[in-house]
C-alpha cells in the first residue's frame, strides 16, 4: 500500500503540474497545449578518485624521495664500481649491471605506497641500470619486469628477489652473457645481456638527516643529509669512494666492526629507520689514521679512473670538518677524526696521481 500510495502521490502530482502549463498555453497559444515534459536524461555520475589518507600521501611522498636519492646515488657510483674492477681486487665480480625490486621491497604503508607511485606489482621490475654495464648496452630499461633468465622463470611474490639471486648468481658467475626474457609495454622479449666486471659493492641510501656514511665490508650507505650536504655529484663521489675503498682495504673487518657497520647499514636503509641507534654514533669506532689516510689514497685513484675531478677532493673534505667536526658524535668527522692526517694524505694522493698520468704510467696505487 504504502508504494501504491507514492505512485499515485506522484501522478497526481504531474497531472496537476500538467493541468497548470495546459491552461497557460491556451491562454497563450490556442490550440497548442503544450506537452507534459518527460523525465530528465539519465547523466551518469564521474567516477570519484579513492580519497587517501595522510599516512598513504605521505607515504608516497617519502617514496618519491627516496627513489630519487636512491636514482642519484646509482647514476653517481657507475663509473666508480665499473672503472675500477681490478683495484677492487676480490671483491670484483661479473654482474649484470641492473637491480630489481617489486611491491614487497616495502614494508607496510610503502608496498602500497610502490604500487601507486612505482607501479610495482608481485613480479620483479627492474628498479636501476648502471650507466656503462651489459644491461645498459644490451638496452634493458627501468620499468621492464623480470620473467625469465635462460628459460628458467623468475618468481613472483614476497620472495622474489631471494629467488632471483639464487637463479642468477650461478649463472653470471660463468658465462661471458645471459639471455633474460623481459616484458615491456604488455609484450615479451629475449635479450641477450653481457656480463660486466665491477666492483660487487651495493650502494644504498640511508634514510636518515645525519651527515655520514658507513661501509660494511659489502655495502656503503651514504645518508639522506651527507647527499643533502655535499649538493654535488663530484661531492656525492668523494664520498662513496671514500667508503668503497674502506671496503676493498677491508677495514670494517680489521676493527672488528663489520656486524655493527651492518647493523647500522641495516637500520637506515629501511623506509622508517630507528634513529635512536645513531645517538653517541650507534658504537661505531673512529676510524684508525693509518687507516683513513689509506683509504683517501685508494680513493682518489679510484676517482680519477671514474673521470671525476680529484682537486675539489680536499676542499670538501676540510670543509665538511670545519663545519661538522668530531664533536658532532655521530656525524662524519667524529668517525674519521684524523683531519690532518688525512688532508696530507689527500695531497700526496693527487700529486702522486698527476706525476703517473704525465709519465703515462698506469694509475695504480
Amino acid at each position: 500500500m504504502m508504494g501504491k500510495a507514492r505512485r499515485w502521490a506522484f501522478y497526481i502530482t504531474a497531472a496537476g503540474a500538467a493541468t497548470l502549463l495546459t491552461g497557460c498555453s491556451t491562454t497563450l497559444w490556442p490550440g497548442k497545449p503544450v506537452p507534459e515534459p518527460g523525465p530528465a536524461p539519465y547523466t551518469p555520475a564521474a567516477p570519484q578518485e579513492p580519497v587517501l589518507s595522510a599516512r598513504a600521501v605521505a607515504a608516497q611522498e617519502s617514496l618519491k624521495t627516496m627513489v630519487a636519492l636512491q636514482d642519484r646515488l646509482s647514476r653517481v657510483s657507475a663509473p666508480l664500481l665499473i672503472n675500477n674492477a681490478d683495484l677492487c681486487r676480490s671483491q670484483a665480480r661479473n654482474l649484470l649491471g641492473f637491480t630489481a625490486q617489486n611491491r614487497y621491497s616495502y614494508p607496510g604503508e610503502y608496498s602500497e605506497a610502490a604500487a601507486a607511485v612505482l607501479g610495482y606489482g608481485d613480479r620483479l621490475q627492474v628498479s636501476s641500470v648502471l650507466a656503462g654495464s651489459g644491461a645498459a648496452r644490451a638496452g634493458l630499461r627501468k620499468g621492464d619486469s623480470l620473467i625469465a633468465v635462460e628459460d628458467k622463470p623468475l618468481h613472483g611474490g614476497p620472495d622474489a628477489e631471494a629467488h632471483a639471486a639464487e637463479v642468477l648468481g650461478p649463472l653470471v658467475g660463468n658465462r661471458a652473457a645471459l639471455n633474460l626474457t623481459i616484458a615491456r609495454s604488455g609484450l615479451s622479449q629475449t635479450m641477450n645481456v653481457p656480463v660486466t666486471r665491477a666492483c660487487a659493492i651495493r650502494i644504498q641510501l640511508g634514510n636518515s638527516d645525519n651527515i655520514n656514511s658507513y661501509a660494511d665490508g659489502q655495502r656503503v650507505a651514504i645518508t639522506r643529509g651527507m647527499m643533502n650536504y655535499a649538493q654535488s655529484d663530484e661531492a656525492i663521489a668523494y664520498v662513496l669512494a671514500r667508503d668503497i675503498a674502506h671496503n676493498v682495504l677491508g677495514h670494517a673487518g680489521a676493527m672488528r666492526q663489520t656486524n655493527t657497520q651492518g647493523s647500522m647499514i641495516d637500520n637506515l636503509v629501511r623506509a622508517k629507520p630507528d634513529t635512536s641507534l645513531l645517538i653517541g654514533g650507534g658504537g661505531i669506532k673512529p676510524v684508525p689514521q693509518d687507516l683513513d689516510a689509506a683509504a683517501d689514497t685508494l680513493a682518489i685513484y679510484m676517482l680519477q679512473r671514474a673521470g671525476y675531478n680529484i682537486d675539489h677532493a680536499k676542499p670538501f673534505w676540510q670543509r665538511l670538518s670545519n663545519q661538522y667536526p668530531a664533536t658532532v658524535l655521530n656525524g662524519y668527522t667524529a668517525a674519521h677524526p684524523a683531519v690532518a692526517v688525512r688532508m696530507a694524505a689527500l695531497d700526496k694522493a693527487v700529486s702522486d696521481v698527476k706525476a703517473k698520468l704525465a709519465a703515462k704510467k698506469p694509475l695504480v696505487p
